[in-house]
């Protein structure tokens, strides 16, 4: 979602030619997989932005923009963005290597963090916000448009949208040849590693103050917004394939205007836009915005974009899963020993596409409590470590990885478990709150 652009405000119709489902099919499956070796890693990092001595003290919108309007002069190589909410987001430059990617994040999260502690605020790593209800910030046409169809739904795509936050970890299709570093390899691991690294780092355990009884709240609310909006296709196909009929039979969030306010319909495919040709035909622009307003688990865009990562604690935390993660995909050896640990986790799913699926769901409820999946991230990040110096990570982050196996994923933890013993104690056992449809 974060990674969209509002439409400008005009254009939008004008100029541009009706599709056919067999041309969409043609450009989904040219512009989502883009095959090659894996050369190039990004990330993007949500933050939430909070009060620095108060942080229970919702941050006034005229704070918010007074600190972004600040932001906006400070020359940074990852381009800045904010969300409905006010959360903010980094997104870094595709770079030649890891530690090319963790320097020039590193970088620009310093420059940001300082102008914001001129202002009293902080940037936060949390999957969901503790503290607040949602409360939009942003108030663009592209936003309006995505509440409405959200609310269709019930609370959970406020929460999204306004009060939450993420690492996602974005890394080259693929060659077009078999393979651990193959793209048809790299589509189905990044599915079935999902639940582990949604496990490992879970870091959403509350929502206004109290347990809701899930360790990922974040994945919750994802897996609540529903499969035609935050699913994934099918994984028994090509990907190409699959990925195009998903993208034409996923339902249409809105349909814009060069002016007013933009339509919202209610159950229409873009494949039905496409042969009833109403309100008006698609076009190519309709079809790339389209594209936008999906959010699966793993969303092709010529790379892969993994998304089921909670944001992280502490001003660093975001470096790990970025590390753990490239590491299992860029490493031909690291990849085929993650390809293992998680094979047997593939029955769990029972065929279902993520994150709607039993697996996914116990990673997101109960993380490495789960035996299975503590098993297979402990196998995933000692591949990892051993990967990282063939990728040259430096000591600094191959330690920060060993110390996150020996801290959590070792002891079936995870950084929710941490929110929890401070909210209750450490020796309190692991309540049901309240359910987040309340």
């Amino acid at each position: 979602m974060s990674d969209s652009p509002a439409a400008p405000a005009s254009g939008c119709t004008q100029g541009r030619t009706a599709l056919t489902e067999a041309e969409v099919e043609a450009l989904v499956s040219g512009i989502c997989f883009k095959t090659g070796p894996p050369r190039s890693v990004g990330v993007e990092v949500e933050w939430l932005v909070h009060e620095l001595r108060t942080p229970r003290v919702p941050v006034t919108p005229e704070r918010l923009e007074a600190a972004y309007a600040a932001l906006r002069t400070v020359p940074l190589r990852s381009a800045l963005t904010v969300e409905p909410g006010g959360q903010l987001e980094l997104s870094s430059p595709p770079a030649a290597s890891l530690m090319e990617c963790i320097g020039t994040v590193s970088a620009d999260l310093d420059a940001v963090r300082a102008v914001l502690a001129q202002g009293g605020l902080r940037l936060v790593g949390v999957g969901h916000d503790p503290w607040h209800r949602p409360r939009r910030f942003l108030r663009e046409r592209r936003y309006d448009a995505l509440e409405t169809c959200l609310d269709r739904g019930g609370p959970a795509g406020r929460h999204m949208m306004c009060a939450t936050a993420s690492v996602q970890v974005c890394l080259d299709a693929g060659h077009e040849e078999p393979g651990p570093l193959g793209h048809v390899r790299r589509w189905w691991l990044a599915h079935q590693l999902g639940p582990v690294l949604v496990a490992a780092f879970a870091n959403s355990p509350l929502l206004g103050r109290r347990p809701t009884g899930w360790l990922s709240t974040r994945q919750l609310l994802w897996t609540e917004i529903g499969p035609g909006r935050a699913g994934a296709p099918p994984l028994d196909g090509a990907p190409r394939t699959a990925w195009a009929r998903h993208v034409l039979d996923a339902p249409v969030m809105c349909v814009r205007h060069d002016s007013g306010p933009w339509e919202v319909p209610e159950a229409l495919t873009f494949r039905e836009w496409i042969r009833s040709g109403r309100p008006r035909p698609p076009t190519r622009g309709d079809l790339e915005y389209h594209m936008t307003t999906l959010f699966p688990p793993v969303r092709p865009r010529g790379h892969l974009e993994l998304r089921m990562i909670d944001a992280q604690p502490g001003d660093d935390g975001w470096i790990v899963p970025l590390a753990v993660t490239t590491a299992l995909f860029d490493d031909p050896e690291a990849a085929e020993t993650a390809y293992r640990a998680v094979k047997p986790l593939a029955e769990r799913t029972l065929a279902l596409p993520a994150p709607h699926n039993p697996l996914w769901t116990d990673a997101a409820r109960t993380g490495l409590a789960d035996p299975e999946l503590h098993e297979a991230a402990i196998a995933c990040f000692v591949a990892a470590l051993d990967a990282l110096p063939r990728l040259g990570a430096t000591a600094e982050v191959t330690d920060a990885v060993g110390a996150y196996l020996d801290r959590y994923v070792l002891k079936g933890r995870c950084p929710a478990d941490d929110l929890l013993d401070r909210l209750r104690g450490p020796d309190r056992r692991r309540a049901h709150g309240k359910d987040i449809r309340t």
